[in-house]
Order: C-alpha cells, then sequence, then structure tokens
C-alpha cells in the first residue's frame, strides 16, 4: 500500500473518533516526490507515517472508563508542568455523576494529595455543596488543568490547549447531566470565549448539550467574602435546575 493510500486510511480512523474537523488537507506525496529521488522519498516516508501516527492517535482516546484514562495519562510530559508537579491531580468524585464541578488548576495542597479541591477552598466547596443538599462524592470534580502551575499562577494558554482533551475525554465518559464551572479561567476555557465573570453568572449554557452554569471560584470566595451572596444565588439556580432534570426524566 503506499503512502497516499495508508494517510488517507489513518485520517478516516480519526475521523470516527474526532469528527471531521480536526485535521487540514495534507499535501500531496506526489509533490514532494518531484522535489527528492525516489530512494530518499521511500526513507521519508516512513518517518512521517510514524510521526503521523502519534499525532493523530493518542492512547487515552481509547480508554473506556475513568480508571483506564487515569493510568494512561497519569505521567503525561507534555507540557512543561509535568516537570514541576508533586502529583498529577486527575480528579475525583462518583464516576456516574450527574454532576461534574470544573475548577481551574491544582493549588499547593492539591499538588501534594493528589486530589482537587482540598485545604480551605476544598472545606468550603465541601461546604457549599451541602448547602445545596448535595455530597462531595456524589458528584465528580476536576480541573482544566492536572498539573499545579508554579507559584500558583494563572494557566497560559498553551498549557490549557494541551490539558483540555483529557478534560473532554473524562466529560464523555462520566457523562454528567450538569455543569458547573468554578471561575472565570475554568468557564472561558470550556465554552473557549472571553467572557466576563458577571456576563456569564446567572445563565444557563450548553456544552455538548450538557447543561452548564458558571459561579466563582471558592478560593476568591475565600479572599472576597463579600461574593458569597452572589455564589449561594448561583448554586441555588443550580440546585433547582438539577431538580428539574431529575423530575423530568
Amino acid at each position: 500500500m503506499n503512502f497516499k493510500k495508508k494517510l488517507i486510511e489513518a485520517v478516516k480512523d480519526q475521523q470516527s473518533i474526532f469528527g471531521d474537523t480536526l485535521f487540514e488537507a495534507l499535501p500531496e506525496p506526489e509533490k514532494k516526490i518531484k522535489e527528492e529521488s525516489r530512494a530518499e522519498f521511500h526513507v521519508k516516508e516512513k518517518v512521517e507515517l510514524e510521526n503521523t501516527g502519534s499525532f493523530f492517535m493518542d492512547d487515552f482516546q481509547k480508554a473506556d472508563s475513568l480508571n483506564k484514562l487515569y493510568k494512561l495519562i497519569h505521567e503525561c510530559q507534555k507540557c512543561p508542568l509535568g516537570k514541576t508537579r508533586t502529583k498529577f491531580v486527575f480528579g475525583v468524585g462518583n464516576p456516574n455523576a450527574d454532576i461534574l464541578l470544573i475548577g481551574e488548576a491544582p493549588g499547593r495542597d492539591e499538588d501534594l494529595q493528589g486530589e482537587p479541591f482540598v485545604g480551605r477552598a476544598g472545606k468550603l466547596l465541601n461546604d457549599i455543596l451541602i448547602a445545596i443538599n448535595l455530597e462531595r462524592e456524589e458528584v465528580y470534580i476536576a480541573n482544566i488543568l492536572k498539573c499545579r502551575p508554579p507559584n500558583n499562577r494563572n494557566p497560559e494558554p498553551s498549557e490549557m490547549q494541551t490539558c483540555m482533551p483529557y478534560l473532554h475525554k473524562q466529560i464523555e465518559l462520566i457523562k454528567p447531566k450538569l455543569i458547573l464551572c468554578l471561575g472565570l479561567i475554568a468557564a472561558t476555557a470550556l465554552f473557549n470565549k472571553k467572557l466576563t465573570l458577571g456576563q456569564l453568572r446567572g445563565n444557563i449554557y450548553e456544552f455538548n448539550g450538557i447543561k452548564t452554569m458558571v459561579t466563582y471560584h471558592p478560593a476568591a470566595l475565600l479572599r472576597n467574602p463579600n461574593w458569597k451572596k452572589g455564589c449561594w444565588q448561583d448554586v441555588r439556580q443550580f440546585r433547582k435546575l438539577y431538580d428539574e432534570i431529575k423530575d423530568n426524566r
């Protein structure tokens, strides 16, 4: 089978997994033949095909459970944060949860323990859940990034772009009925839009058919307690939406 046919088959394989819009048209191999000798082309064909395979297919996309996904990605070194982390912070909670909470990135406590939302921010999040009659064990909690940015700085766009496919796969496996984004960074990364928190709060959106809302990050509430009233309004609306979804099943 020649290079062109192999490449077409590889693209078709990926379409069944990733959809039709991820890849741009690749140059025709015949154009390169005109510039290279036949022997040189055969050598380059093999190298390009190997590189193409690693580009088109990541093993983690084959995972059919969260446990398998974790095993495939927990040693990730795709961005510089892999070298500076203490622990990979995958996510925690009910793998079949109706509700998925998404934060920004691990902090110091999360990096040390390997679990999202621990420490003071985690305790506040637990209290918020209890206030709307939910337990931490009922929901699933994850972050945009799986590794802590140095000094808790904001995630860089390249880091989020690298890590987001992992979160997308988690969402695919969990199949939540509702998503709550905790903070502006989580929301803008998920929606891929630059909006203010004021524009996002109080509205109901859809992400891949999943109803989604946005509220403050618990760490922001610790720094600005006057925002807690707004957060309470948000999570009460979120709970009401959840009850409506349950009643309509």
